[in-house]
């Protein structure tokens, strides 16, 4: 195979391997809202069908809320980053996403960015600084009286949430010596617990039965209270499949099984009317999204993202940095998948009702059960997304170091891009100091843009990311989000 790129009347003709480098076309500046077309033709008729009954929509309704939420979740990512300390959070609603802030100026930069701007009187940094407070007082919050704790960004204010009467979950608060001013006490009729005996998604057992979150290089994600380290496993027929290699309960609710050689993961949930949803990648959904999870029990079922990073005060232990929604789910569900689209979002932990009459239901996100044990998520294209956090990043076609101060971009290869004549998988590795905040991006030609296409932004100084595309030109964008220094970024092209 060769790459081949056009400047004028010239050609390069490149090797195997090879990093086509040009100058930048022209009219390039670079672009952080793709276009969402894509993702809602890769929508699965299943999931469409899913929402339109539990979302009460239209077929055209569910695919224009589809792309409604792609577009704000992407619009969202970005302005967190830009709006540094005065982004207070952002949410999807019916007329598109609203983002809160701390100040006049970043309610101008919102709008700016096409969402609708609202002046708040607490950063998000200052709201997760009290849930962390009181995550750390979990221990005196009683289960039974206080199914957990979260914050809200739609109300500015933490909420604790109380079983009837409330006075044990004010007096949780005044012991953790928080601002009460930002600490809304919300009675509930919720009892979270663990579903524990039938798993969503494909069933295995270890004694009892649980199910297989997401496929990963080698084996399967899963929730954490399942099973313990050693625990072994057997497949839905019962023949010997696995062993858990990893597990943690409570703090986290996550775990994973190392699959025998007899068993293939594959980039698929089962969607419990004869067939797979495909997994494209692991994208992290806004608050307000749409989300749909597959379980044993229930089969697909769908709802919003209410919430993200709450504690859930099982009566086995309290488990923090869940995500709460409101689709509902039952014992037998626990363990299952959740997508958005065609993007992992986590695996089932709990939930509190049921699907006759409603209820709220937790999943651990699952892009930090990769982080963890260094797992590579199974996608369509056999792609991993994310990586192991990088370690040097070796073992790519080329390597491009740099340096960059906090703020600033630097597009590689050697400020100018690439070229790909085919179809193929695009890698990339960055590799950055100690202490700073480094995000990577891939961006593709539009013929009149660059748009971001691919994106990993944890909150270390190491990033990886892999993203199957058509022919075309691409670069890839080094950001400092916060921190400076030298870098170096591994790539590998079709």
């Amino acid at each position: 195979m060769r790459r081949v790129l056009t400047l004028a009347a010239a050609a390069i003709l490149l090797p195997v391997g090879a990093i086509a480098v040009a100058v930048t076309p022209a009219a390039a500046a670079p672009q952080s809202t793709p276009d969402t077309a894509a993702t809602v033709t890769a929508a699965s008729s299943e999931m469409l069908a899913a929402m339109q009954r539990d979302l009460d929509l239209s077929p055209t309704e569910a695919r224009t809320r589809i792309a409604r939420d792609d577009k704000g979740t992407r619009t969202d990512a970005s302005l967190r980053k830009t709006l540094g300390a005065s982004y207070a959070g952002g949410w999807m609603t019916a007329d598109g996403l609203v983002v809160a802030v701390t100040g006049k100026a970043a309610a101008d930069r919102v709008r700016a960015a096409g969402a609708r701007a609202t002046i708040v009187g607490r950063s998000g940094a200052e709201l997760d600084r009290i849930k962390a407070t009181l995550d750390r007082h979990a221990t005196q919050a009683p289960a039974g009286a206080v199914p957990g704790w979260y914050v809200d960004v739609t109300t500015n204010t933490v909420v604790v949430l109380a079983s009837g009467d409330t006075a044990a979950a004010s007096a949780f608060v005044r012991a953790s010596r928080v601002d009460a001013a930002a600490v809304r006490v919300v009675t509930t009729t919720e009892s979270p617990q663990l579903l524990y005996d039938v798993r969503g998604g494909d069933a295995y057992y270890m004694g009892g039965r649980c199910s297989v979150g997401f496929s990963v290089t080698g084996g399967f994600v899963t929730a954490g209270h399942c099973g313990r380290t050693g625990t072994a496993t057997q497949g839905y027929n019962q023949v010997a499949q696995g062993t858990f290699r990893g597990s943690s309960f409570p703090g986290n609710d996550y775990g994973w099984v190392q699959t025998n050689s007899n068993w293939t993961p594959q980039p698929w949930v089962n969607n419990y009317s004869g067939g797979n949803v495909t997994v494209a990648g692991s994208t992290e959904a806004a608050v307000g999204a749409a989300v749909c999870r597959s379980g044993s029990t229930t089969g697909w079922r769908c709802g919003t993202i209410q919430a993200k990073n709450q504690t859930v005060n099982y009566a086995e232990g309290s488990v923090s940095g869940l995500t709460r929604t409101n689709a509902c789910a039952e014992p037998g569900d626990s363990g299952g998948s959740w997508l958005s689209g065609q993007q992992a979002q986590g695996v089932t932990s709990g939930g509190s009702g049921n699907c006759s009459s409603g209820g709220t239901t937790y999943f651990q996100p699952v892009n930090e059960i990769l982080s963890a044990y260094g797992l590579t998520l199974r996608t369509s294209g056999g792609g991993n997304e994310p990586p192991p956090p990088p370690t040097g990043c070796s073992g790519y076609e080329s390597t491009y170091t740099g340096s960059i101060s906090a703020g600033q971009s630097r597009y590689q290869p050697n400020g100018s891009y690439y070229y790909s004549s085919v179809s193929g998988t695009h890698r990339g590795c960055l590799d950055g100091p100690t202490g700073v905040d480094f995000d990577l991006y891939l961006q593709k030609w539009s013929g009149s843009a660059w748009v971001d296409v691919a994106g990993s932004y944890s909150s270390g100084p190491d990033e990886s990311l892999t993203y199957n595309g058509t022919a075309g030109y691409y670069r890839f964008e080094v950001h400092a989000y916060s921190g400076s220094g030298s870098y170096s970024l591994g790539i590998t092209n079709p």
